[in-house]
């Protein structure tokens, strides 16, 4: 038996703190509180899943405070919604590899925000100090998309590797 393993409301506790550990990591990264803590909850619960109700419970929160928060990691696609079988009841996923698909998302970001940072660059000119802070930024950008593009193959690999999928 895990040591690490206790009784419910020892692991109850354990889980909370985690929860919240990490939660307030996400929050010094920029991600807002509360679905920083949606997120912690969703993915130290066993199954990966929980209902608005069980999350509302676990983290002592309005079920209008989970909704916002949901919906928010859903855009960001770190979280997917599903109904439960027989139920009109949605539950909350994260996904096995939510860090991927996110970072994929942002892919497309990276392009409109080159295209923006190209206007800029012709707009202002090279020969002044915001044309040549924006020609960084684009920089920044192109290489960003480059790197993310090689990183996410070998994230596959590594993936595949180490973990079997």
């Amino acid at each position: 038996m895990d040591e690490r393993r206790t009784d419910d409301g020892d692991e109850a506790a354990a889980v909370s703190r985690f929860v919240e550990r990490f939660a307030a990591q996400l929050v010094q990264a920029g991600m807002s509180r509360m679905p920083a803590r949606i997120f912690a909850a969703l993915l130290s619960s066993e199954q990966g899943a929980l209902t608005s109700v069980e999350l509302s419970e676990q983290l002592k929160v309005s079920p209008a405070a989970v909704s916002g928060a949901v919906r928010y990691l859903a855009q960001v696609n770190l979280v997917s919604r599903e109904r439960e079988p027989g139920s009109r009841r949605e539950r909350y996923r994260v996904q096995d590899d939510q860090w991927y698909d996110a970072l994929l998302e942002r892919d497309a970001f990276l392009r409109n925000w080159q295209t923006t940072m190209r206007e800029g660059v012709e707009q202002f000119g090279l020969d002044t100090p915001q044309g040549r802070r924006i020609n960084d930024t684009l920089e920044f950008f192109r290489f960003l998309e480059k790197e993310l593009g090689s990183l996410m193959q070998r994230w596959a690999a590594h993936r595949a590797e180490q973990l079997g999928g």
